[in-house]
């Protein structure tokens, strides 16, 4: 059975949650809180699998809520699911440890198949989320996206197939992906990306991605912006 601590400012919004949650044979509600600084010390108490988190809360927000939930290093991983201000908050919200994020309007199918994945050590991004993410991480990168790969410890400690498999994962493959890709078998992938979390620090493929980014492990496809041609060779 998953257990879930609903955090959400409004006793309705909780109501519909918990009614749905409890519907399902394997989820149950533990608790509830209304503001951030409640949600933190329920999920101290509860040890929640999984810590349903809005963003938009009283006194202590959610970004920050998530962040001191993953900074204390229990059990509980937190989905976030909000309809606020997506381009504004997705990244810090992922940043500040949270294993997904989805909208509000997720039907309730694929809010509890999130909340499975993420009991499960899984990271879920929302499909219609994952191409402005990676707009924002394209427009956090400097403009010259010639500059090298930016050097930091985490990435000495990898081999070289743990580095490809990092790099896979910013690419957003999946395991059956990238065992394809390198010629392995799923099960040795699954080890592969599991000493690569490890080693960086990551608690699962959302701060793998993020941080693949952030030392230009990945790139994104560099796009035309409007009103500007590429220049042709010999131009």
């Amino acid at each position: 059975m998953i257990s879930v601590l609903v955090v959400d400012a409004h006793p309705l919004q909780r109501l519909g949650f918990r009614m749905l949650l409890e519907s399902a044979p394997d989820t149950e509600v533990v608790g509830e809180a209304e503001n951030g600084a409640e949600a933190v010390r329920r999920a101290t108490e509860l040890g929640p699998d999984v810590v349903l988190m809005d963003i938009r809360l009283p006194g202590v927000d959610g970004i920050e809520a998530t962040r001191r939930i993953a900074a204390a290093g229990g059990r509980s991983r937190v989905l976030v699911l909000t309809a606020f201000d997506v381009d504004r908050y997705a990244f810090a919200v992922l940043r500040a440890g949270a294993s997904g994020f989805l909208l509000e309007d997720a039907r309730p199918e694929e809010l509890l198949a999130g909340i499975r994945a993420v009991a499960a050590g899984d990271a879920v991004i929302a499909p219609a989320l994952t191409r402005r993410l990676l707009d924002v991480a394209a427009d956090r990168l400097d403009d010259d996206l010639t500059a090298p790969v930016r050097d930091d410890p985490r990435l000495d400690s990898l081999t070289r197939r743990e580095r490809e498999v990092l790099v896979a994962i910013g690419h957003g493959l999946t395991n059956g992906e990238i065992a394809q890709r390198f010629t392995l078998s799923e099960s040795t992938v699954k080890t592969h990306v599991g000493r690569v979390l490890a080693k960086i620090g990551a608690r699962d493929r959302v701060q793998a991605v993020i941080l693949a980014y952030d030392l230009r492990l990945t790139r994104p496809v560099q796009r035309a912006r409007p009103g500007l041609r590429r220049p042709r060779p010999g131009s």
